[in-house]
């Protein structure tokens, strides 16, 4: 099954790099990128040491509901060219991840959640999303829990 790795959508990226608040009506914080532990969820990269970096709370929902989970995130503080794509993304360089798959409604459908090593995360992602009922797959770290990027069909 091909797959669609998707990063956030440039239109809310954009709008952080402009100053605008984050899912806890907050600026976002700038900092210095300390570099491959500082992926941006918007180019799929991990940040150069030295640049300049956003700090937010994200949530990568359309609308609250209870399965909506807010978390932290980095973005590059210029503006980047969005990532996705078919192939696994260069941010997702950690020996494992927590693959989780939603349904339509962007809940979590029980039972679908595991800590998959990397090399795993296209097979468990084509497994899941073969699955009636299972519309995205979040990819997230398996240390912190931050969200990462999404997987759909393509």
């Amino acid at each position: 099954m091909p797959l669609l790795f998707e990063a956030m959508p440039s239109d809310l990226a954009r709008a952080y790099q402009a100053g605008a608040p984050d899912a806890y009506g907050l600026p976002p914080e700038r900092a210095r990128s300390e570099g491959a532990g500082n992926p941006c969820r918007h180019c799929l990269s991990h940040i150069p040491q030295g640049r300049e970096m956003l700090i937010l709370a994200y949530r990568p929902f359309p609308a609250l509901q209870p399965y909506a989970e807010t978390g932290p995130i980095f973005l590059c503080a210029d503006p980047c060219a969005r990532g996705g794509g078919g192939a696994l993304p260069a941010i997702l360089s950690s020996p494992d991840y927590i693959l989780r798959g939603y349904d339509a409604r962007h809940r979590i459908v029980y039972g679908t959640g595991g800590v998959i090593a990397r090399d795993g995360i296209i097979a468990r992602a084509e497994a899941l999303l073969a699955k009636p009922g299972i519309a995205s797959v979040h990819v997230r770290s398996a240390r912190n829990n931050c969200f990462q990027c999404r997987i759909v069909r393509a």
